[in-house]
């Protein structure tokens, strides 16, 4: 129920090359796509104007960079690195860590679209209207032009990027922020981990950026169980380190840039806000998990749903996960996107919150870039707020139903999203598991 959780990906599969179908499976994955596309009001292809316009804009990002270095923060010698799936196509975000004398100086980078989608262009008004990025196996149909989205805009290693940076000096014992600092800058990320390197990078000592993954870590379990003590609800108590540190980062950056819009600006914005499920809800999901075999909700976690369900999670048999999480899933109001705040969120038991850290991806993320850069907020924001919760129900129930066909064409949905798919000219060559 967090940032991440809206849209996972897995890890490829090491050893293995692309799932193979036919020619006529591959016809029959197309049509259906397209029949969801049309049904769920999905656009798939982009109008010439909005491409023109991308790649106009997108010609010169290295000169870009040259004008923009006097405006602009120069962070390019900071330790920067970014950690995503190893199938991701785009890089939104990267962090660098340094230890102070009394806590932690955070830097969470975030790739500054705003620079190059802003209002009164053919690109933000696309952008507007498919909302956010949709994410089937093999097959991404993206909220901005892929000139944009996979390159020019995408924090890839080893060349300079303009960024929206969210700085923060954290306590080390309170772990608040002590101060909060939002700019433009320019980064260099030194590295493009993946989960899985991240993971290794953390055991070997002698692997590049082992240091500064293990204080990334040390920091992002701190803040981790600083949550589950003040009640968020933390549904995948087995995740990874790697998982940990970039939810972590990315939450804090998040409730950075959330507090700078409520508290100290005072604006409108698209925030998160994540109705609680009734009492009556709330029992009926604990009675349910509670009765499952092998597992027992500790006595003084009852007065407090999502501690009880946190705690349960820790001591339940590993068999009984899903049935645990399915309980609290079944009764959970979905979250939406509103201009106004109050409300909270529910799950991650915050005051206010709000979404930054994915402009590539989201439009809630790029509009609120918009809003802390600017102070200004667009026009009909409650109206985008409610577009963007709609079109996010709209992909994720596409998501769903499409991987549900994979299924009924013998496709294995996970494989093919971690290995893609490639179409072969002989039936007989295809298979769809190896």
């Amino acid at each position: 129920m967090t940032d991440r959780d809206e849209q996972a990906y897995a890890g490829t599969a090491e050893g293995k090359g692309p799932v193979q179908i036919d020619e006529e499976l591959a016809r029959h994955l197309k049509n259906k796509r397209e029949e969801l596309f049309e049904e769920f009001e999905i656009r798939d292809e982009f109008p010439s104007e909005v491409l023109q316009e991308a790649e106009e804009r997108a010609e010169d990002p290295e000169g870009d960079i040259v004008d923009e270095l006097e405006e602009r923060r120069d962070l390019r010698d900071l330790t920067t690195w970014t950690t995503d799936p190893a199938d991701a196509q785009d890089f939104d975000d990267a962090i660098s860590v340094k230890r102070t004398d009394d806590g932690y100086r955070l830097w969470v980078h975030i790739a500054d679209v705003t620079h190059y989608v802003t209002p009164e262009t053919a690109m933000w008004d696309e952008a507007l209207e498919r909302a956010n990025t949709v994410y089937l196996p093999a097959y991404t149909t993206h909220m901005l032009p892929p000139v944009l989205a996979e390159t020019v805009c995408s924090l890839v290693p080893n060349e300079d990027r303009l960024a929206h940076t969210v700085e923060m000096h954290i306590d080390g014992e309170t772990l608040s922020h002590e101060s909060i600092d939002i700019y433009k800058s320019v980064i260099h990320s030194d590295a493009r981990q993946t989960y899985n390197d991240c993971e290794d990078r953390l055991d070997d000592e002698d692997a590049p950026l082992h240091e500064e993954n293990q204080l990334a870590y040390e920091l992002a379990e701190k803040l981790h169980e600083q949550r589950k003590e003040d009640g968020s609800l933390v549904l995948n108590p087995k995740r990874d380190r790697a998982h940990t540190i970039i939810e972590e980062c990315m939450l804090k950056a998040n409730k950075a840039v959330t507090h700078t819009l409520q508290w100290d600006r005072g604006v409108e914005a698209m925030f998160r806000v994540h109705p609680q499920p009734t009492p009556d809800e709330w029992n009926e999901a604990l009675q349910e998990i509670q009765d499952l075999d092998g597992v027992s909700i500790p006595g003084e976690a009852w007065e407090d749903p999502r501690k009880a369900v946190n705690a349960t999670l820790e001591e339940a048999p590993r068999r009984q996960l899903d049935k645990i999480q399915w309980a609290v899933m079944k009764v959970m109001p979905r979250a939406k996107y509103m201009s106004d705040p109050f409300g909270g969120h529910h799950a991650l038991n915050f005051e206010i919150y709000g979404h930054f850290t994915s402009p590539i991806r989201r439009l809630s993320d790029l509009v609120n870039h918009w809003i802390i850069y600017t102070n200004e907020v667009p026009e009909g924001i409650a109206d985008l707020c409610d577009h963007a919760s709609d079109k996010q129900k709209d992909g994720e129930t596409c998501e769903r139903i499409y991987k549900d066909f994979l299924e009924e064409v013998g496709l294995d949905p996970h494989a093919v999203n971690n290995r893609g798919v490639e179409v072969v000219d002989d039936p007989e060559d295809a298979d769809h598991t190896a």
